[in-house]
């Protein structure tokens, strides 16, 4: 079934596909009905409903294949084959959930953890994990490389129980890249493994803004993560559904620790307070990077 799916997504559609069948459909019945003069009104009935069925199910089985690329077409895009492959191995998880926030439909696809993956990482003693993000707008329009705000937005993972300002891109020494392909947008995002927190409620957040803070989340006393109820850019936060048998506690918590930033209050502060930034600009865009803020 799965090969069937993927050979079927594979497939590539005219603008007006979609249209010239259906009225092949109808044109078929039309035949059917002209040469069988002797079928019951009900047998005639019975045509029409099949016809328009079968128009509806090509309908959404051809919406559902244009619809998006799949996390393994993404990472080709980007000339990833070994990730592409990673991506349709027995380690991926698929997610496919959407939210609907401002002027976007904002869908995490799927992501995959392992090592060596990336043919650009030189990392090659950790593992890492991959993770894919489409954007469209709701009102149909294109987004394209040249005008959409790439920088504008930040997708990174946060784990409940731990400061947003301790698990997120930056301490995760994250790397991402974007692309605009029939009028979505999609996100890589690389970051270190996140397996090790599998055993807590590992989240994936796509929002508006730059660096984690409280103007944008809170944190429960229970150390759970949720968008502030004032925060209005567009924003979305899905659960992960990873195994919580790759959890490594005190790996974690080593981690945490190693970033000297699990501090929270939900009290409003500035920013970029705690943080030390550096922006270098690159042939490709810029390049940001944050550290905790040494004491005076």
């Amino acid at each position: 079934m799965n090969d069937y799916r993927k050979a079927f997504d594979e497939l590539s559609f005219s603008a007006d596909f979609q249209e010239r069948t259906a009225d092949l459909l109808r044109n078929r019945a039309r035949e059917l009905e002209k040469e069988r003069t002797d079928m019951t009104i009900s047998k005639t009935k019975k045509i029409a409903v099949l016809a328009a069925a079968c128009i509806a199910l090509l309908a959404v089985s051809v919406s559902a294949a244009m619809l998006w690329l799949t996390p393994a077409q993404v990472a080709e895009e980007h000339d990833q084959p070994l990730l592409a492959e990673a991506f349709e191995g027995p380690d991926a998880i698929e997610i496919n959930e959407t939210v609907e926030s401002g002027d976007f439909s904002i869908t995490l696809l799927g992501l995959v953890s392992g090592r060596n993956l990336d043919v650009l990482n030189q990392d090659l003693e950790k593992d890492h994990t991959y993770s894919v993000l489409a954007l469209r707008r709701l009102d149909g329009t294109p987004l394209e490389n040249e005008t959409f705000d790439f920088s504008g937005y930040t997708m990174t993972p946060l784990v409940a129980g731990y400061s947003p300002t301790a698990v997120n891109n930056w301490t995760l020494s994250a790397f991402a890249q974007g692309l605009a392909k029939d009028g979505a947008y999609y996100y890589l995002l690389d970051t270190q493994s996140i397996e090790m927190f599998a055993d807590r409620t590992v989240y994936m957040a796509f929002y508006e803004g730059f660096v984690p803070n409280n103007d944008t989340f809170t944190v429960a006393e229970d150390g759970t993560i949720a968008f502030a109820d004032d925060f209005s850019g567009v924003h979305a936060l899905f659960t992960l559904p990873l195994d919580p048998a790759k959890a490594d506690r005190a790996a974690a918590d080593a981690f945490v620790e190693s970033t000297g930033m699990n501090g929270w209050s939900n009290e409003r502060s500035d920013p970029e307070g705690d943080w030390d930034i550096e922006r270098h600009e690159t042939e490709d865009g810029e390049e940001i990077f944050l550290s905790p803020k040494e004491e005076p």
